[in-house]
């Protein structure tokens, strides 16, 4: 707004009698400020609420005021979101008669606007005089989950409330007839976004930003824990890619002693395992006999010594093709400490925080199954060339916190990851930093500090070897190896043993199996980095390996690192974005508006952000198989934008340069700027939101 225009403004407020009730006046004449964006009408009135500040002695009180409320209260309903708090502040509208407000609002639900009346409630904060379930039923059918997050978002006792209708409505036998009856013909109703499965979402949602104890939802929390369940026995007795000691402690921390749970434990069982089997495993899971159908509970007595005996033979004839299958640990099991003291972390500290050393990092922590809570990290493996050190960090927290020296190790892992001169080997390092801050809050901003870092997830885009397929059909009965598996398969010969992955990790003591496993995860990326470095041509990588390895330097370290191959470098980069060719020049500029894409479907924030940008962009859903993006590539002369594996696959059919993998652990605007420069790209300020509607 002009300044002459406010001036001008201030002027006439000055010369009016009754300044409120001018506004008052002159908005009931003009259907101006009833539109979106800064009308005049929005101007007039903030510029009042701001001179009523310089004039304290305007506002009026008593019946006057009284008046001007109720006729301010007919055009709220009508306002643009931009004018309700002004009015509500210009008109006092907080001090008014609350039934009077109340009334109100009631008569806005009853015409049918739910959003406006939910809207002028949370202004006026009159949602502890309502009900919260009559309040936020129209708006869950018309897909407003935000407005009603909002409406109970200051009222604990609301949100409980909310999340007990919600997870009633969840039930199983509850119909959904009995909501949606009151409200036919209701305008903006979207049934396909009302179902239990959308729901359950937003419960889940509501339940983490609210933090409110699960524990309050048995429905859904029930259902979560049946889609375990079935995953687990799909991992067991279809995959076959989990031990029974692994299984089993997931499934007895799962259901617990949740009797529906261990109902449908026993269905269960019986569909995969047999009478016998089930028998079994009802025997080790401790179900309650008055649970067990009388042929089962049959079985149960005649079980014998023999099954322990044919197990054992089992457990001894699987431990020998693992050792043939499978990567191995080279150093001694002594080697593996396993570390819960401070006496120990000091030991482990002294070694690790050498210059010149590299270390192998790795996390693992209890799988959440699709449960609320964050990921908190159990155990943090780091490997030396001789031994490898495994950090009990919920034990070593409580210890630290019980001797008031909480920093000391936050301090240590942050030493360890902003030295330059020590290099740190990962595998999807930006998941596990993440994982690592929610564990403990003191690193949660250590990623910005990150120095002498080396990601080998970047190689996963650029190993000339096997594809997973390839690898599945080779070995036969057992799934493709994928991730990190897959990466040392390609440059050690056979895969990890990732039987394990899945443990939980959270409880003590660990098993020897688990042991193994988490020093052999972080252990193989020194084995892969010595066997890159030595020759990394024979894959497929840059002859300098800092080229492919690091591809960006961090912005506190750019100074380019030559590899010398009798001596790894301590390279400071983060993941990288494919192997680079050095070309002989740049691409020829081109405009956003002429450049095209097909961006894969777990790159969908960064096609939104490419298409800002004015760049012609098509996402992938999804549900759509990775290969649609050639499809299209090729139909339309689109280039290719993807990430990881399926890099290597569709780079293969579309033409050399049209394909570009992304790094998926950056931002979309990040990715973007990659994206720009690597194919120069040159978007002008008319390009902006050109093709936005």
């Amino acid at each position: 707004v002009s300044r002459q225009l406010k001036e001008e403004i201030r002027r006439g407020f000055a010369r009016l009698e009754d300044p409120l009730a001018g506004l008052l006046a002159m908005l009931e004449s003009s259907s101006d400020w009833k539109g979106k964006g800064h009308s005049l009408g929005y101007c007039i009135t903030t510029e009042l609420q701001l001179w009523i500040k310089e004039h304290p002695a305007v506002p009026q009180s008593g019946t006057k005021l009284k008046k001007l409320q109720a006729r301010v209260l007919r055009m709220l309903s009508q306002c643009p979101a931009n004018l309700l708090d002004p009015l509500i502040s210009i008109y006092q509208l907080h001090t008014a008669d609350r039934n009077c407000l109340l009334e109100h609002v009631s008569h806005l639900y009853l015409q049918g606007n739910y959003k406006e009346a939910a809207i002028v409630s949370i202004k006026l904060k009159l949602q502890p005089d309502q009900d919260v379930e009559k309040m936020c039923t129209p708006l869950l059918l018309q897909d407003k989950a935000n407005l009603v997050e909002d409406y109970v978002a200051e009222y604990p006792e609301l949100q409980r409330k909310l999340l007990q209708t919600l997870d009633t409505w969840c039930d199983p036998s509850f119909n959904f007839r009995d909501i949606t009856r009151p409200y036919q013909g209701l305008s903006k109703y979207k049934p396909e976004k009302f179902n239990r499965r959308v729901l359950s979402k937003l419960i889940f949602r509501l339940l983490e930003r609210f933090n409110v104890d699960p524990v309050l939802c048995p429905n859904v929390i029930n259902q979560r824990h049946l889609r375990t369940l079935n995953y687990l026995f799909y991992k067991r007795f279809v995959e076959k890619t989990m031990t029974e000691e692994n299984w089993a402690d997931h499934i007895q921390s799962t259901v617990g002693e949740n009797r529906w749970l261990q109902g449908q434990l026993m269905q269960a069982l019986l569909r995969h395992c047999g009478a016998r089997g089930a028998a079994r495993w009802a025997r080790h899971c401790q179900l309650p006999p008055e649970l067990l159908p009388r042929a089962l509970a049959e079985e149960l007595q005649e079980l014998h010594i023999q099954d322990r005996a044919e197990e054992v033979t089992k457990v001894d004839n699987y431990e020998a093709s693992k050792k043939k299958d499978y990567y191995q640990l080279p150093i001694p099991r002594e080697n593996i400490h396993f570390v819960q003291t401070w006496e120990e972390m000091l030991q482990c500290w002294e070694k690790v925080l050498q210059p010149g050393q590299v270390v192998g990092v790795d996390m693992e922590w209890k799988p959440s199954f699709g449960m609320v809570a964050k990921p908190r990290v159990a155990l943090l493996q780091l490997a030396l060339r001789a031994e490898v050190f495994l950090l009990d960090l919920s034990r070593l927290l409580e210890q630290a916190e019980a001797e008031g020296q909480k920093e000391m190790l936050p301090h240590f892992i942050q030493m360890l990851y902003s030295d330059a001169a020590i290099t740190k080997l990962g595998y999807g390092m930006s998941g596990d930093l993440s994982s690592l801050a929610a564990t403990c809050s003191a690193l949660k901003d250590m990623e910005k500090q990150m120095q002498g870092v080396v990601d080998l997830l970047a190689v996963d885009k650029q190993v000339d070897g096997l594809s997973p397929e390839h690898s599945y059909k080779q070995r036969g009965v057992r799934q493709p190896e994928k991730g990190l598996s897959l990466l040392v398969q390609h440059v050690l010969g056979k895969p990890l043993d990732k039987t394990e992955q899945l443990s939980n990790w959270e409880k003590r003591p660990l098993r020897e199996e688990q042991i193994l496993y988490a020093a052999s995860d972080a252990y193989c990326l020194l084995e892969i980095y010595e066997r890159l470095c030595k020759d990394p041509e024979s894959f497929g990588l840059h002859s300098d390996l800092t080229e492919s390895l690091v591809g960006k330097q961090s912005k506190k370290h750019r100074a380019k690192k030559q590899l010398n191959k009798q001596e790894p470098p301590s390279p400071s980069g983060q993941e990288c974005q494919g192997p680079k060719r050095d070309p002989p020049h740049p691409p020829a500029p081109v405009s956003s508006q002429e450049f095209s894409v097909v961006c894969d479907s777990m790159l969908q924030g960064l096609g939104r952000y490419l298409r800002c940008l004015g760049v012609d962009v098509r996402l992938l859903d999804n549900k759509d198989d990775h290969r649609k993006a050639a499809e299209i590539a090729q139909q339309e002369g689109r280039v290719i934008l993807t990430s990881g594996l399926p890099y290597q696959t569709l780079r293969s059919q579309v033409g050399e340069g049209r394909c570009f993998s992304v790094n998926c652990s950056e931002k979309a605007k990040e990715q973007a700027l990659q994206v720009l420069e690597h194919f120069n790209v040159q978007v002008s300020l008319g390009d902006i939101f050109s093709r936005c509607q």
